[in-house]
C-alpha cells in the first residue's frame, strides 16, 4: 500500500471579470445573446460549457421561432428525465424579454411517471395533434415516437436536442440516424446543444455534409470562466495509488471542500465489487457516523475536528431512500443554500446536467468510460458561486501491478488520463486564430499585440480580450480555401485534437518511443485522422486543417512550459498568453516546419515521469514497446505523399542517408512502397 502519487495539475487562473454572468436589456447573458443573434437559422449548433445558460438560450430562440418564424410547435429532447427540470416555467419577461417560457405540466413528459415508451409515445402524438406549443421529453421517448409516427409528423416544428454529443454519425446510433432523416427531409428546424461536441468513442457526432448545414455558435470554457465573478482558479489533477483506494482516500479528499465523489465502476480495476461497502468505508474514513437526517435522507458524519458533514448517498440501491436523497438535492428552495449538503457520493448519477453550484471538488475514482464523461464530471465543479474562488477535478487511478493483463489495462487507463489532461488544457485555453506570416500583414482590429505593438519584422502574437482569442502569425501556414474548411479551422479544432489524443498509436509513440520523429505523428497520424474525417475536402484544405490543429495543440503545450518556467507566472490569468509570447520570442522565426517538429506529448511525459516511480514508468514503456509494429503499408503511402510535397518544395526526393530524421523516414516510406511494387510485379 502506498500514498497516492499526484500528477501535477493543469492549473488555469481566470480574471474574475464578471462578464459571462452579466445580462443585457433582454435578460440574456453573453452566450445567450450570441446564440439569439443566430435565431433565424434553420439548423443551429450551440457549443457552450456547463453553466453558461444553454437551456435559457434555447427558451429565447424557441419562443422567437414560435412567434415570429412560423413554426407550429417546439419539442425539447433531453437525455434523461432529471434534465427535464431545466425547462420548467421561467418568467423571462421579468428580466426584459418579451415573453415568458411556459410548459403546460402535461407536456413535460420528464415529470410524468413511467418509462420512456408506451403512454409517453402516445402523449407525443397527442401533442402533435394539439394546439399546445412546447413539449419536453427524453431522447428515448423521441426516438420511439419518430419511429412510430415517421419523420413527416414533425414537419414545421423545432426539434431541440440537448446534450447533442449523444448523437453519433455511426449508422447504429438511432438518434443520429433520425437527425439525419430530419435534415434530409429539410422541413424542421433543429437546435443542437452540447458542452462537449465530441464523443468518448471517437466517433464523429455528425457526418461532415450534415454538419456543414449547421450554423455554429461557440462559447468557450475560457470565455465562460474568465467572465465569472467568483471562481478564479481551476485545477485538474491525476493521482496514482497502490492498494485499496478507500484506505487512502483522505490523501486527496478534503472534508472541508464541497465535493462530489464518483466511486469506481464495478467493472474497473479500482472497484472492490461491493459498492455499498465502499461507501461505508469512505464514510468511516471521514469520521463517526451520527445517523440519517429524517427530512433529507442525508448521512450525518462527525469529523475529527468536530464538524458535522451532511453526505448524500446516491449509491444506495434502495429506491425509496435514494429517491428521497435525490429529491432533497433537487429542492429549488435549497439551491442557494451552501450549507444544505457537504458531500455527494455517486456512481452513475450526479454527472451530466446535474447542477450543484457549490461543488468545489469533483473526485473520480477509476478511469471513466470516455473523455466526454470526464468533461461532464469536471463541469459539475465549474459553476460560479459566492465565496467559491477555487475548483478542482481529481482522477484517482490504480497503478499497474505485477500481472501482465493488469499492467496492460493500467497502461490504457494512464494513457486515457493523459489524453483527458491534454484535451482539458486545450478546452480551457483561449481560442487560437492562426494566420500566415507575410511582410505586408497588418494588425487586426481588436487585437492587443503587447508592449511595442505590432511589428512587421517579427512574429506577432495578438490577444482579443472581447472574444478571448489569441492570434499567432506562422510562416508557411496553409490557409483553408473552402468555406467549410475555414469554418472547421475556426470552430472545430478542439474536436480534431480530441480525436488525435484518443489515437492510441499517436499517444503511445509520442510518450514512449525514444526514436520517434515528431513529424510521424504531427503529419502522418494527424493527417490520417483529417483525411478520414474530411475525405470530401480537397487535399489543400485537408492540409490547412491539419496544420491549424497541430499548431493549436503545440502552442498550448509550449506556452504552458514557458509559463511554468517563469516564477509566479502560473498565478496570473495571462499566463498562457505570456507563455505564447515568450515561446514566439525564443525562436528566430515560427514556421509550420518548426511546429511539426514539436512532439505534442513531450510535456505530458515530463509530468508523468514526476508522478510515477522509475520502475513503474519502465514497466509501462515495456508494455507499449512490446506492442509496437513496424511501418505499415498505409503509413508508407502517407509518407510517400509527404515525400512528393517535399520534392515539390526542394526539387528532389527525400534521401535514406539524410541527416534530418524526418527526411529519412519519408524516404523509408517511399522505399517500402517501391519494394512492395517490385514484389507484386514478380508475382
Amino acid at each position: 500500500m502506498s500514498n497516492p502519487s499526484t500528477m501535477p495539475s493543469v492549473t488555469v487562473t481566470y480574471a474574475q471579470a464578471g462578464t459571462s454572468i452579466r445580462p443585457n436589456a433582454l435578460g440574456m447573458r453573453p452566450m445567450q445573446e450570441r446564440a439569439y443573434q443566430k435565431r433565424g437559422e434553420q439548423y443551429l449548433l450551440i457549443k457552450s460549457p456547463p453553466a453558461s445558460g444553454k437551456s435559457r438560450a434555447l427558451m429565447f430562440i424557441a419562443l422567437d421561432k414560435l412567434a415570429n418564424q412560423g413554426l407550429r410547435q417546439a419539442i425539447i429532447v433531453v437525455p434523461e428525465k432529471a434534465i427535464g427540470a431545466s425547462f420548467h416555467d421561467e418568467p423571462l419577461s421579468q428580466f426584459g424579454f418579451w415573453a415568458d417560457w411556459q410548459v403546460e405540466p402535461r407536456w413535460n413528459l420528464c415529470d410524468a411517471p413511467g418509462g420512456d415508451n408506451g403512454g409517453k409515445v402516445d402523449a407525443v402524438n397527442a401533442f402533435l395533434q394539439s394546439t399546445a406549443s412546447i413539449l419536453v421529453c427524453t431522447h428515448a421517448t423521441f426516438r420511439f415516437a419518430l419511429d412510430k409516427f415517421g419523420v413527416a409528423a414533425f414537419d414545421e416544428r423545432l426539434i431541440a436536442v440537448d446534450e447533442f454529443h449523444h448523437v453519433s454519425a455511426n449508422p447504429d446510433n438511432k438518434l443520429g440516424d433520425q437527425v439525419r432523416q430530419l435534415v434530409a427531409r429539410d422541413k424542421t428546424h433543429i437546435v443542437a446543444m452540447t458542452g462537449s461536441y465530441f464523443r468518448g468513442d471517437a466517433e464523429a457526432v455528425l457526418h461532415p455534409e450534415d454538419e456543414a448545414k449547421f450554423e455554429t455558435v461557440t462559447y468557450t470554457y475560457y470565455e465562460q470562466l474568465n467572465g465569472y465573478q467568483y471562481l478564479k482558479q481551476l485545477e485538474i489533477g491525476y493521482c496514482f495509488y497502490a492498494g485499496s483506494y478507500t484506505d487512502q482516500i483522505l490523501q486527496v479528499l478534503n472534508p472541508a471542500e464541497k465535493t462530489i465523489v464518483h466511486i469506481p465502476n464495478v467493472n474497473s480495476r479500482e472497484s472492490t465489487k461491493d459498492k455499498i461497502r465502499e461507501v461505508e468505508q469512505i464514510i468511516n474514513e471521514l469520521g463517526e457516523w451520527q445517523g440519517v437526517d429524517p427530512s433529507t435522507g442525508f448521512q450525518r458524519v462527525q469529523t475529527a475536528s468536530g464538524a458535522i458533514l451532511k453526505i448524500a448517498d446516491l449509491v444506495d440501491d434502495d429506491p425509496s431512500r435514494r429517491e428521497k436523497v435525490a429529491a432533497a438535492l433537487k429542492d429549488p428552495a435549497q439551491k442557494q443554500n451552501r450549507d444544505h449538503v457537504d458531500m455527494i457520493i455517486a456512481l452513475g448519477m450526479a454527472k451530466e446536467g446535474f447542477d450543484w453550484i457549490w461543488c468545489e471538488h469533483a473526485l473520480t475514482i477509476g478511469y471513466r468510460s470516455s473523455l466526454t464523461e470526464i468533461v461532464q464530471i469536471i463541469g459539475r465543479a465549474t459553476r460560479d458561486a459566492p465565496g467559491k474562488t477555487r475548483a478542482r477535478f481529481t482522477n484517482l487511478i490504480a497503478e499497474p501491478d505485477a500481472s501482465e493483463s493488469a499492467v496492460t489495462e493500467a497502461v490504457n487507463d494512464t494513457l486515457k488520463a493523459i489524453a483527458a489532461s491534454l484535451l482539458m488544457e486545450q478546452v480551457l485555453a483561449p481560442r487560437f486564430a492562426f494566420k500566415p506570416k507575410h511582410p505586408h500583414n497588418q494588425p487586426s482590429p481588436g487585437f492587443d499585440y503587447g508592449e511595442g505593438g505590432y511589428d512587421s519584422q517579427q512574429t506577432n502574437v495578438g490577444y482579443d480580450p472581447q472574444n478571448g482569442m489569441i492570434q499567432v502569425e506562422i510562416k508557411g501556414l496553409v490557409e483553408p480555401k473552402s468555406p467549410e474548411a475555414t469554418r472547421i479551422c475556426r470552430e472545430d479544432l478542439t474536436e480534431l485534437i480530441t480525436a488525435f489524443v484518443q489515437d492510441k498509436p499517436s499517444i503511445e509513440r509520442g510518450l514512449f518511443d525514444e526514436e520517434l520523429v515528431p513529424e510521424e505523428i504531427t503529419q502522418v497520424r494527424m493527417g490520417k485522422i483529417i483525411k478520414e474525417r474530411y475525405a470530401h475536402l480537397e487535399n489543400e484544405d485537408q492540409e490547412a486543417i491539419r496544420q491549424h490543429a497541430v499548431a493549436a495543440l503545440a502552442f498550448v503545450q509550449q506556452a504552458k512550459s514557458e509559463a511554468n518556467e517563469a516564477s509566479g507566472e502560473t498565478a496570473k490569468n495571462t499566463a498562457l498568453l505570456d507563455g505564447v509570447r515568450k515561446f514566439a520570442l525564443s525562436v528566430t522565426e515560427i514556421d509550420i516546419d518548426l511546429i511539426d517538429r514539436i512532439n505534442p506529448f513531450g510535456a505530458a511525459y515530463a509530468i508523468l515521469a514526476k508522478a510515477m516511480s522509475e520502475e513503474r514508468l519502465r514497466q509501462v514503456a515495456e508494455v507499449i514497446a512490446a506492442k509496437r509494429i513496424k511501418l505499415t503499408l498505409e503509413e508508407a503511402r502517407e509518407l510517400a505523399q509527404r515525400a512528393l510535397r517535399f520534392k515539390q518544395e526542394r526539387g528532389r526526393l527525400p534521401s535514406l542517408t539524410a541527416a534530418d530524421p524526418w527526411e529519412r523516414r519519408m524516404a523509408e516510406g517511399v522505399a517500402l512502397l517501391q519494394r512492395r511494387a517490385k514484389e507484386d510485379a514478380r508475382g
